[in-house]
Order: C-alpha cells, then sequence, then structure tokens
C-alpha cells in the first residue's frame, strides 16, 4: 500500500500544499526509509501514537500500512489491547470501528485476532516482586486499588499475554507514553524495553519518528529522560 497526502485528508493538496508535499517527499520519502528502525517497528510506534492520541482520520490507512510491514491482525488486535490500558479505554475503543473495517476489507476473521485468554508468558517472580514492592510503597497509601490491578490486570496478565511479544510492548507503551506527553513514566519503561531487547540506536531513532506523528514539543520533553536512561545503562 501506498500511503501518500492522501492519508492527511480527502483534497490535502488543494488545502495545504506544502503539507502534501511534506508528506510525500519528507515523511515518506525520507523519515520511513531510515534504517534505524524497521518498517514494522515504525508502524507499531506510528500506531501506538494514533491510538493514543485518539487521532481517527489517519488510523485506516496506518492499520493497513503495519499490516502490509508484517504486523499481524493478532498483534494489531494485541495492540489495542494493550494501549486500552496505557492510553484509556476511550481512545482504543475510538479505534475498534476503524480496525474492523481494515480487518473486514482484508477479510481477518475473529479467530486470527487476540484471544480472551491465552496461555500466559512466565512470570519473572524476583523481578515482579520488586516492582510490587516499589508499587506499594509509592501509591499503597493513597490508591490501595490502583496498586492491586497494577498487579493483577497489568502484570500478572496484560505484560505476559503472548500476542505481542515484551520488546513490542514495550516499543508500543514508551511511544503512547511520549505521544501524550508522560514524561515521568518514560524512564521505567524505557528501561523495560531496553530489557526486552530494544537496542540504544532503535530507541533514539523511535524518538526521530515520534516528532514527526507526536510532535516535536513531545519528543523534545522526552530527550532529557532517554538520555539519563542511556547514560545509567552505560555505566552500569
Amino acid at each position: 500500500m501506498k500511503v501518500s497526502s492522501a492519508t492527511i485528508s480527502e483534497g490535502a493538496a488543494a488545502v495545504s500544499p506544502a503539507l502534501a508535499h511534506n508528506t510525500d517527499a519528507l515523511l515518506f520519502g525520507e523519515v520511513w526509509k531510515r534504517p534505524g528502525l524497521s518498517p514494522r517497528d515504525r508502524s507499531l510506534v506510528t500506531v501506538a501514537v494514533l491510538i493514543a492520541r485518539g487521532q481517527t482520520a489517519e488510523m485506516a490507512a496506518h492499520f493497513s500500512l503495519a499490516l502490509d510491514n508484517g504486523v499481524t491482525p493478532l498483534e494489531l488486535s494485541e495492540t489495542l489491547n494493550h494501549l486500552a490500558f496505557y492510553s484509556g479505554w476511550g481512545n482504543a475503543a475510538a479505534a475498534l470501528p476503524i480496525a474492523a473495517e481494515v480487518f473486514a476489507a482484508r477479510d481477518i476473521r475473529v479467530e486470527q485476532l487476540a484471544p480472551v485468554a491465552p496461555s500466559l508468558l512466565p512470570l519473572d517472580e524476583a523481578s515482579e516482586a520488586d516492582r510490587v514492592q516499589r508499587v506499594n510503597s509509592a501509591v499503597g497509601s493513597v490508591a490501595p486499588g490502583l496498586v492491586e490491578f497494577t498487579t493483577k490486570a497489568l502484570f500478572r496478565d496484560l505484560w505476559l499475554r503472548p500476542g505481542l511479544a515484551p520488546r513490542d510492548r514495550s516499543l508500543i507503551t514508551v511511544s503512547s507514553l511520549v505521544a501524550n506527553g508522560q514524561v515521568a513514566q518514560v524512564g521505567y519503561h524505557l528501561n523495560r524495553a531496553m530489557d526486552n531487547g530494544l537496542s540504544q540506536p532503535e530507541a533514539a531513532e523511535m524518538i526521530t519518528q515520534l516528532a514527526f506523528y507526536a510532535g516535536w514539543p513531545n519528543a523534545f520533553s522526552a530527550v532529557p529522560v532517554f538520555k539519563e536512561v542511556f547514560s545509567q545503562r552505560t555505566q552500569g
């Protein structure tokens, strides 16, 4: 599928010739061709931004592009489920009708999508015990229910679902956090992403992709956190 100025809006060239040109020549002519991230990773980052920010106009084109770039229907379905927790139920729900249209057009059936209760990946008991202790200390006295569901729904279920590799879950989580300017959570999840296999050059290139889809201010606001994580991991 060729994504061009038509993915911005119908008649984009008639409304903003400069935007139409930059979409074709700069965004898809240069950024999407950079070697620092695979097309599949770029699609995951971009889809995560669109869902996290509720930007429905571009979703159909980018859901289709993601499938063309190797994201499976199950992985796209699981991305929607994951981002309900990290960007809010409403944002994920807004994407469902658009995904349904894309799936129908491609004859993607429900048995190809994320199941309700798959066999979960093994839990790292030591790492999870440490996380529980830290969250309890920081949050338990304020919002015990939040602690309960963080453990039960997120780290003992969502993050263990096999429909997305842990690296991919981290990739879309960090992307959604940067997209919504939630830099306080980026450090933990970027470290987790790199523990899950995201390389420093890939993380750096992710910021470039995010600048175009989440905006320069959100990308620049996240840079100090990325810099700190890179520095700590180099020193460690």
